[in-house]
């Protein structure tokens, strides 16, 4: 229990100080925008502030459990209580699976949790906070807004609007067989109840003229085409799309907790989707960081159970140039997921088995 309560109380200290920095370096930073947007005390406080800690506390928990594994274990190590431990009966082994195994995975439950579904809630309620008085973009919080409606059809935005469910330039095209055969532009769009309506729209479409059976000569797809155009001020229509379409769109990654992630994901792939490697690198990121905990762990426990004459300070130095390994590795193997071919959970996990074989090797050094 001693070594138990050592790591937890290291990790929490080291985190508050951490947070209480952050808070302080932020309200200084966006007091201005408070000010001006004039945002309440109670707003900034729960509403921001509240959201704002389990973000920040839990963006590098892992790194800091991991510094405080090594502050804590070489403070012990200086005082010569770990080689008093060995002394009386207790083995290397018996310290590293009991207490150290134990704290690690009290606190990769609290980050699997935090990473699946707490942090992601907040996220929402301080990004809805930053978009109303900080950012001050919610009601035009993207431009030129591309959608794939199903596998052929795709939407354009240039923007829309939150707060009446409108869009403004919209575009929808449908091909076929590589070919466009109907296209819609608008100037504005706006959703009532169950349909949309469309305002000064112009109307496209093409289909097969009577020859083009007879007659497949021509090098020009287009030239056995017919064409057919309508246009008005107002109609009414119905397009596989919804205001909570364009709200998915706006929210962040950071801010759908998994069981939505995947919902989203599993939408966007039934409509043909491209590009989903991105959201399923941050499902695997969620559970991959947290299990990087255990290992680090360890890593930590076999660098700093051992006197040095560089005593904390050499430990710390290496212990945070570890860590800042350990982060590039994982920003540079996710990246390969997103935009080249490495499959997403490869590209999130491989740092992960590297420094867990690098954890054995080094516990394995450290015994002998």
């Amino acid at each position: 229990m001693y070594i138990i309560k050592k790591f937890l109380g290291t990790f929490f200290f080291s985190i508050l100080l951490f947070v209480s920095i952050a808070i302080v370096i932020d309200l200084s930073e966006k007091i201005d925008d408070f000010v001006e947007h004039s945002a309440s005390i109670k707003s900034i406080v729960f509403d921001y502030y509240i959201n704002f800690i389990p973000y920040i506390g839990f963006l590098l928990s892992p790194l800091f459990i991991f510094i405080a594994v090594i502050f804590f274990t070489s403070r012990l190590a200086s005082r010569s209580e770990i080689i008093a431990s060995y002394g009386a009966g207790i083995s290397f082994y018996r310290i590293l699976f009991v207490p150290y195994l134990i704290s690690a995975l009290i606190l990769t439950g609290l980050q699997l949790f935090a990473n699946h579904y707490w942090v992601p809630s907040s996220n929402q309620k301080r990004l809805e906070f930053e978009n109303e008085y900080i950012n001050n973009t919610y009601r035009f919080r993207e431009r030129n807004i591309h959608f794939q409606v199903d596998k052929d059809t795709y939407a354009y935005l240039e923007s829309y609007n939150t707060r009446d469910s409108t869009g403004y330039k919209f575009a929808l095209e449908k091909f076929k067989d590589r070919q466009l055969v109907y296209k819609i532009r608008s100037d504005k769009i706006t959703w009532k109840t169950d349909h949309w309506e469309i305002y000064n729209y112009y109307k496209r479409h093409l289909y097969p003229s009577p020859q083009s059976e007879n007659d497949s000569s021509s090098g020009n797809p287009l030239a056995l085409l017919k064409e057919k155009i309508e246009s008005g001020v107002k109609m009414d229509t119905i397009i596989n799309l919804t205001p909570e379409d364009f709200g998915r769109k706006f929210q962040l990654k950071e801010a759908m907790t998994t069981p939505e992630l995947k919902v989203f994901m599993e939408e966007e792939r039934k409509k043909g989707a491209a590009g989903l490697a991105f959201f399923e690198v941050e499902v695997h990121r969620r559970t991959a960081v947290p299990i990087a905990t255990i290992f680090l762990t360890f890593i930590g426990y076999a660098i700093a159970s051992r006197k040095v004459r560089g005593g904390i300070g050499l430990h710390l130095l290496f212990g945070i140039a570890l860590s800042a390994i350990y982060v590039m590795f994982l920003q540079f193997s996710a990246t390969f997921s997103t935009k080249g071919s490495l499959h997403p959970f490869l590209g999130v996990w491989i740092p992960n088995f590297v420094f867990g074989i690098i954890a054995v090797v080094l516990v394995i050094r450290a015994h002998k």
